[in-house]
């Protein structure tokens, strides 16, 4: 198994690192502040013009939509491939967007590219390419355990031409952002069929009537704002029957295919988020004294800095082996890789940013280094797109599976 990056992956590395570089850190404290006077107005959620203003130049740069893989309308990259980018875009929580790369759309591009009809396409997968509106999805619910989306309790009901939904989802990422303007929502259209038949998925406007933003909800206190995850109560929405994506019970299918490319995205993402504490841990370190030495020069620091080190390199090698999985086999057989690294990704990222929220003392959990955000926002993780344990009894179930057959033999 060969992770020797091709020829083009290199050259988008390169192009990446140097706009990063050139635009992306120097604008941190510009997007901050942006968004501090949004607050202070009373309403954070605006658009900050950086976001508006570095999007051209990244369009110039050939640095836009490389998440949809091997897709004409996109970078057309493998899944190895894109990887390796996330990764880079993840150690700034808002540069995704600045390359059109950020979830939910990349993930509700992907659904429309793959299973959407050419109407479909038209209205809302050539605007969201071009970054012209935003979308959000909506899945999980707060009355049901969505950890087993057979729960899911929203309903999708056929009235002549029309579908009827009801239902009320939390967790609806994007719904803040005011260019949001589709959703695609996951509900029952047969609650007595087959368990993984009752699922459909379907193109909701965020205009339509009967369609309430309850409230936002704050993670660990911070709004996220632009962006945030909404609470919505859906009353008697109607929407054209043929926003119905593929068909009616197709929903678990449509899941299967988003969840695998997105569970690499958000796990190379987040193993940008732990190197980019680790070298913020790391400065720290060096400039710093206690003691009379620099507080690097206390071993308890070696052994947490050779710790994250070795765990980056670890998880990063197993999501990429994931990825290549997918590429060469298939998400099916990739099933038990991209279970762990949605564990260990999030996992190792906060231990990490514990321990720089620790080199910084103080400040660490103060919003000054931007280390609390960075904790919180990969906290969710450990919950978002399948909480551990459910990824565990995945990861287990397989591996017991390679066993039981013997241990039925020797029985006999």
């Amino acid at each position: 198994m060969d992770f020797e990056f091709n020829t083009k992956t290199k050259e988008l590395q390169a192009r990446l690192e140097r706009f990063m570089d050139k635009h992306i850190y120097p604008n941190e404290k510009t997007y901050n502040d942006q968004m501090d006077a949004f607050r202070k107005a009373g309403n954070p959620w605006q658009v900050p013009q950086i976001l508006e203003d570095l999007k051209p130049l990244a369009k110039e740069e050939g640095l836009w939509n490389l998440f949809l893989p091997e897709s004409e309308r996109g970078g057309g990259l493998s899944n190895l491939e894109y990887a390796s980018l996330c990764e880079i875009m993840g150690r700034v929580g808002w540069s995704s967007e600045v390359f059109n790369c950020s979830a939910p759309d990349t993930g509700n591009m992907e659904v429309i590219e793959r299973y959407g009809n050419d109407r479909q396409k038209r209205e809302y997968l050539e605007p969201l390419l071009e970054g012209k509106m935003r979308s959000a999805f909506l899945m999980t619910e707060p009355d049901v355990a969505s950890s087993d989306a057979t729960n899911i309790a929203t309903r999708i009901e056929r009235d002549g031409n029309e579908y009827v939904i009801n239902g009320r989802k939390w967790w609806s990422s994007g719904v803040g952002d005011p260019r949001c303007k589709i959703a695609i929502l996951m509900g029952k259209t047969d609650p007595k069929a087959d368990t993984y038949r009752q699922q459909s998925q379907i193109l909701v406007p965020m205009d339509a009537k009967g369609i309430k933003v309850v409230r936002m909800l704050p993670v660990f206190g911070y709004d996220d704002a632009p962006h945030g995850h909404a609470e919505v109560l859906l009353e008697n929405v109607r929407v054209p029957a043929e926003n119905l994506l593929l068909g009616e019970g197709r929903g678990f299918e449509i899941s299967q295919g988003r969840l695998g490319p997105g569970r690499i995205h958000h796990c190379m993402r987040t193993i940008g988020v732990a190197e980019r504490a680790l070298e913020m841990m790391c400065k720290r370190l060096l400039s710093r004294h206690a003691f009379g030495k620099t507080i690097a020069d206390h071993s308890v620091w070696e052994q947490r800095i050779g710790e994250a080190r070795t765990n980056i390199e670890m998880t990063r090698l197993l999501t990429l082996k994931a990825a290549y999985m997918m590429d060469t086999v298939g998400n099916k057989v990739a099933r038990s890789e991209i279970a762990m690294i949605k564990v260990a990704a999030p996992n190792l990222a906060l231990k990490i940013i514990d321990d720089a929220i620790q080199a910084h003392g103080g400040g660490g959990v103060t919003t000054d280094f931007g280390l609390a955000k960075m904790y919180a926002g990969i906290r969710t993780l450990r919950l978002a797109d399948g909480p551990d344990e459910v990824h565990n009894r995945t990861i287990a179930k397989l591996e017991l599976k390679k066993y039981s057959n013997k241990v039925k033999a020797a029985a006999e």
